[in-house]
């Protein structure tokens, strides 16, 4: 495995580990979800930096990174400080007691989200790398597009969200303009395709195994944390919700069905 890769495991762990000791003085394990954007930022930097020579490729996924990153870490502190501890959150700390979950939380939590973000960063390192092919190319160019699409989604999605939320008569009704008209996660849609625009960078720098990141942070997003943990509480919370899922898309954008 490579050094420089391994190191950022070490990076990583020690970066949660910190991040777990502050949420025991603060008892909110939500300061996690912070994390999850700036993680890749300086995961992604410190494989930058180890290169010894810098391309063109590494420059731009360098930008690509760190303006995702930031701009997901700075709209879910928008979205979560003031508001307690995330309801996930509170009932773990119910089920396995105030006495014991401080300790629970660093392996159930911290541990694990500081391990899949290094295996996901695979990625980030294997389009760092300068083996094969240096210089910009097509394929490079194909995955600024799919990050572009990705990016504006998500962006796009998270935006539209947050000012429906924002509007108190728009309570318990479901959003189903824009973005979601046509699919009904755009932001998690717009991950995805974000993450396989770096796996596209990854394939342009002759890597093809760090796909694995781009295939697990997929996986993630609609088996795991996002889609299908979503769906299972929005159908109970809102019964209109399962109107909206006949006549929309779950994942990919299409046009509404009649």
């Amino acid at each position: 495995m490579n050094q420089v890769y391994t190191q950022g495991l070490l990076l990583i762990l020690l970066l949660v580990t910190i991040l777990w000791i502050i949420s025991i003085f603060l008892r909110n394990v939500s300061i996690v979800d912070l994390f999850w954007g700036m993680g890749f930022v300086i995961a992604n930097g410190w494989y930058f930096f180890a290169n010894e020579a810098i391309t063109s490729r590494q420059i731009l996924l360098l930008v690509l990174v760190t303006i995702w990153g930031f701009r997901l870490s700075i709209y879910l502190a928008w979205r979560n400080i003031g508001k307690g501890e995330d309801f996930r959150y509170r009932e773990f700390r119910k089920n396995y007691g105030e006495k014991n979950y401080w300790w629970i939380s660093y392996f159930q939590t911290f541990l694990l989200q500081g391990i899949l973000m290094w295996l996901i960063s695979s990625t980030l390192w294997g389009a760092n790398q300068n083996h094969n092919v240096n210089d910009i190319n097509i394929i490079d160019y194909l995955g600024l597009l799919v990050w572009v699409t990705g990016f504006i989604f998500e962006a796009g999605g998270d935006y539209q969200l947050a000012k429906f939320k924002l509007n108190l008569a728009n309570k318990g009704k479901v959003l189903n303009t824009g973005f979601w008209r046509y699919t009904r996660h755009p932001n998690y849609f717009g991950d995805a395709a974000v993450w396989w625009g770096y796996g596209i960078l990854c394939i342009a720098a002759g890597e093809y195994w760090c796909l694995f990141g781009s295939v697990l942070m997929t996986l993630l997003i609609i088996k795991v944390s996002g889609v299908a943990l979503l769906e299972k509480t929005l159908k109970v919370q809102k019964p209109q919700y399962l109107d909206y899922i006949q006549k929309t898309n779950s994942f990919f954008p299409w046009f509404p069905k009649k």
